[in-house]
């Protein structure tokens, strides 16, 4: 039987299946003040095969100004552009970035989105990677093709349900921003500061050890279990600055055995572009 991986993989464990016909490898670097880096680094050097997908332009949709800074795109257009990369239905997917995860994430959670469950982040990143001794190159990918069936599945929410369950005992929001930003200090992405009424704050740093690499599953656990109180994983929503960095609560939930909560999107730029929608500052 096949190996499967469905939340974290390490570099020696991807490298032995690299080659394999059935994975298909995603470059997920990006800088969300540099739209270019991502492109750039790629082209300078990646991991053999892999493709490369941009933040804005592959795991983002339109803005419309009211619908946050990395809206999602449209399911089938998703869909399409990985099947010309060659996932198919059974594809084993593996991200990543340098960046701890937190745009290799946002891949992750969109394929499970389409129904996806064989889609995994390389553990450390890049850095992990060439830890290990592994090489790089800058050669293009072959050309690859597929068939992929959308099945779409309920792992994200809308400001609609947000706000019907604003302050119920049925819906925890983690806030996965900085803490300073959460706070509604500092904001410099956003034109306004603050959080969603009611939301805890869980920063997406502090799924990581010291080593770049996601804390142990136990670890994860007992600290998301602090958070989490009497809700069941379930009743969770992540949200973040524009629903990228929220995906890695959502990974280290799964990776710790947490499963079945869900993502806000749109998260805080899409909130705060209604000027009705309540804002709180300060700590939670």
């Amino acid at each position: 039987m096949n190996a499967s991986y469905a939340t974290l993989i390490g570099p020696i464990e991807l490298a032995q299946h690299l080659r394999d016909a059935d994975w298909v490898v995603f470059d997920c670097r990006a800088d969300l003040v540099d739209p270019a880096f991502g492109q750039r680094a790629y082209d300078s050097a990646h991991l053999p095969g892999a493709f490369f997908i941009d933040l804005e332009s592959g795991l983002s949709g339109p803005k419309t100004g009211r619908n946050g800074r990395h809206p999602l795109p449209d399911p089938a257009s998703l869909a399409a552009r990985l099947a010309a990369c060659g996932v198919g239905t059974h594809s084993q997917v593996v991200a990543y970035d340098d960046a701890g995860g937190m745009f290799a994430a946002r891949l992750w959670w969109m394929l499970r989105w389409l129904g996806h469950r064989r889609v995994a982040v390389l553990d450390g990143g890049l850095q992990a990677w060439m830890a290990a001794g592994l090489a790089l190159d800058d050669e293009p990918p072959r050309s690859r093709s597929a068939t992929y069936t959308l099945a779409l599945g309920p792992d994200r929410v809308d400001t609609h349900y947000v706000l019907e369950h604003l302050g119920r005992p049925d819906m925890l929001l983690l806030d996965a921003r900085s803490p300073d930003r959460f706070r509604g200090e500092n904001e410099v992405l956003d034109p306004v500061g603050g959080h969603i009424p009611g939301a805890r704050n869980r920063c997406f740093r502090d799924n990581l050890d010291a080593r770049g690499c996601f804390k142990q599953a136990s670890v994860l656990r007992e600290e998301f279990a602090g958070l989490l109180g009497a809700h069941t994983p379930r009743q969770v929503v992540h949200q973040c600055g524009s629903g990228v960095t929220a995906c890695m609560n959502l990974l280290a939930m799964e990776a710790a055995g947490l499963t079945g909560s869900r993502l806000y999107a749109g998260s805080w730029s899409e909130w705060c572009a209604d000027p009705a929608r309540p804002v709180a500052r300060g700590p939670a």
